[in-house]
């Protein structure tokens, strides 16, 4: 592992010679390796890259470009507008339900638009907002999807995240009638994401006994999915004929596979490989994503300082969702300061030998979030930067 690291950071550190930090770089063999080993472990399901764990529209078509991949699941309406319009894609699944008045009359006004995305209800409420915006009959028809909570919950407990309020088989076919009741909405799909299989490691470092215990969890909660999932699709059904049921993320693409109501399985985080994917032990993605940091200054003899850093991750303030430093190895954190606005310290057996003007190597908690803190991913191959693309940030869209 040593070696193989020490190639890698030769590699990186040849290729970018060139380039003054803070910058971001994807490698190419590792990011297509991956997204050919998520297609396989989905079973011959279509799987549907998330591009919040993305945010390129570059690197979302070489995703879809690959065998097995196929739609995206956009986080906003206004970005799914925009994939729509500049050609990333014709099947836009919007994951969360909008209250994006402007984006929802440009969808309503244009037929081609309507009919490249779908939007994601679990309430009727969210069906009044739309009718508010435009009337039934002064607009194209919506096509939407509904979404099944895929929380586990054991004696009343809630476990995983809080997305829909509809939990049952008998809720989601109540609502499923609701829409097919309505003028100018198209029930088309069903989802139900389970974050804490999907999500949420299973091997945490250096906590056994937590992992155990994550593991006996995700096995129950799979099974109740699976009942759920199965009941929901024939209740759905009464109302309606569907053209999907996505579930899934990177973290449960086997599992969800496997299960016969889903017809594809939604993965994005993968293809990137962040550190939180170091615990996983299904699958760990290569990692594809780093960005690189100058050391700046030596305070001490076994600390480097590095120019920026903070680039921290959306979830629970834990720990582990700093950026782990990566090249050289033998790098860590220091518990008083962690990744800062304009400095982060790094100690460790490795910091001795760092001089100011050397590169360190980081890999984000999250895959798409590093996105939000550059303009442009330099893709790297055979030692050498072979393109250079946009981000999101780059293209100055910014949706949430």
């Amino acid at each position: 592992m040593t070696s193989e690291r020490a190639a890698l950071r030769d590699r990186l550190d040849r290729a970018t010679a060139h380039l003054d930090p803070p910058f971001a770089v994807i490698d190419l063999d590792a990011f297509d390796a991956n997204g050919a080993a998520i297609a396989r472990r989905a079973t011959g399901k279509p799987v549907r890259v998330a591009s919040k764990s993305v945010r390129c529209r570059a690197m979302l078509s070489r995703a879809l470009a690959q065998p097995g991949w196929h739609g995206v699941m956009t986080f906003t309406l206004a970005e799914a507008i925009w994939l729509v319009r500049t050609g990333v894609t014709r099947d836009a699944l919007v994951a969360y339900p909008t209250a994006d008045r402007s984006a929802v009359g440009e969808l309503a006004k244009d037929d081609e638009l309507a009919a490249a995305v779908t939007l994601m209800v679990d309430s009727p409420a969210q069906l009044d907002l739309i009718d508010a915006v435009v009337a039934p009959d002064r607009r194209a028809e919506i096509r939407v999807c509904l979404e099944l909570d895929g929380s586990w919950r054991p004696f009343g407990v809630h476990v995983g995240v809080r997305r829909s309020p509809v939990h049952t088989a008998a809720e989601i076919g109540a609502l499923a009638a609701h829409v097919a009741g309505r003028r100018g909405f198209r029930l088309v799909g069903l989802m139900a994401y389970d974050a804490q299989i999907a999500g949420l490691g299973d091997a945490p470092h250096r906590q056994a006994v937590r992992g155990a215990a994550i593991r006996a969890m995700q096995r129950r909660s799979y099974l109740d999915l699976l009942r759920r999932r199965g009941a929901a699709l024939a209740a759905v059904r009464q109302h309606a004929d569907l053209e999907f049921f996505n579930s899934g993320g990177t973290g449960s693409v086997t599992a969800t596979g496997a299960d016969p109501a889903v017809t594809e399985v939604t993965a994005g985080s993968g293809l990137y490989g962040p550190a939180l994917f170091d615990e996983y032990r299904v699958w760990r993605p290569t990692p594809a994503a780093f960005f690189a940091l100058s050391v700046v200054r030596r305070p001490a003899a076994g600390i480097a300082t590095l120019a920026g850093g903070g680039w921290v991750a959306s979830g629970p303030p834990v720990r582990g969702r700093q950026p782990l430093p990566w090249l050289p190895e033998g790098l860590h954190l220091t518990g008083s300061e962690g990744a800062g606005e304009v400095q982060t310290p790094v100690r460790g057996r490795a910091a001795a030998d760092l001089k100011v003007g050397d590169r360190v190597w980081l890999r984000h908690a999250k895959a798409g979030e590093v996105c939000e803190h550059v303009n442009e991913l330099h893709l790297v191959r055979d030692g050498e930067v072979v393109d250079t693309v946009p981000t999101y940030r780059g293209e100055a869209q910014a949706f949430l």
